[in-house]
């Protein structure tokens, strides 16, 4: 009984964990280029007993022998689909759709410290911010510069920069998307110690690679988060809770029937 627990009470963490990554993603639904996360299970360590000393007696057998009894699972990892999202017209001249999968725009996003970072989102809804003499400097919507080719400010006069900011803002290939970690306000980051090198988790677009962006102006890249499978997944992950919490409700009342046997 008290296995039984213990794989329930495993499982049911990981079961919530599920219902955050489901209520993210349906948090998030309209959010501007938003990308919704997958999580994926796995078992926990078992342990195989041999039940079985006779194994000529068991030639032909499909399964495999001997009990394997478990801890319960975990969720492996969360990982974010990069699938596209759909397409929504605005005839904005500051905002740009990307068109191709598992590429982003760069954007500098100040730390506590006061130092800078770069960090990629999907989202292209940009404005402007005077910077300084008749200049003014292209933001995302909470106000972080977005960088370009070279990872500087765009800075220029309001009329260029209606007519080439398209042009100018620096995106990158993420060819390895389970490396990158989420920060606040729909971005994406590098961790500090990355598993492998940089640049086999993304690439520029520069130079002659530039054509290989897919910028579209006017336009705004919606979530791809479908409401009709978050539902279905979440209604799965409760009834998968309930049904671990029912088995150490039947564990609880076992142990007290034996407990009471005289």
């Amino acid at each position: 009984m008290n296995r039984t627990m213990i794989n329930s009470v495993n499982t049911l963490s990981q079961l919530q964990k599920k219902m955050d990554v489901t209520s993210n993603n349906v948090a998030n639904i309209n959010t501007i280029g938003y990308k919704r996360s997958d999580a994926t299970f796995a078992d926990l360590v078992h342990q195989q007993t041999t039940n079985m000393y006779r194994q000529n007696e068991d030639i032909g057998r499909l399964t495999p022998s001997g009990i394997r009894l478990g801890v319960g699972a975990m969720m492996a990892q969360a990982q974010m689909v990069g699938a596209q999202g759909a397409l929504q017209q605005t005839g904005r001249a500051l905002d740009f759709a990307l068109t191709k999968p598992n590429q982003f725009f760069k954007v500098l996003v100040q730390n506590e410290d006061g130092t800078g970072r770069v960090h990629y989102t999907r989202d292209g809804s940009f404005s402007i911010t005077p910077a300084g003499g008749d200049n003014v400097m292209l933001v995302t919507s909470e106000g972080n510069p977005v960088l370009d080719e070279a990872n500087n400010p765009i800075v220029m006069t309001p009329e260029e920069m209606a007519e080439q900011a398209g042009g100018l803002v620096g995106v990158v290939q993420v060819d390895k998307p389970q490396f990158l970690e989420r920060a606040s306000n729909n971005l994406l980051v590098l961790p500090e110690d990355p598993a492998v090198a940089e640049g086999q988790i993304l690439r520029e677009l520069n130079a002659t690679e530039r054509e290989q962006a897919g910028i579209q102006r006017g336009s705004l890249e919606q979530s791809n988060v479908d409401f009709a499978k978050e539902m279905s997944d979440l209604m799965i992950t409760q009834r998968s809770y309930q049904f671990q919490s029912k088995a150490i409700s039947i564990a609880d009342q076992m142990l007290g029937l034996i407990n009471g046997v005289r």
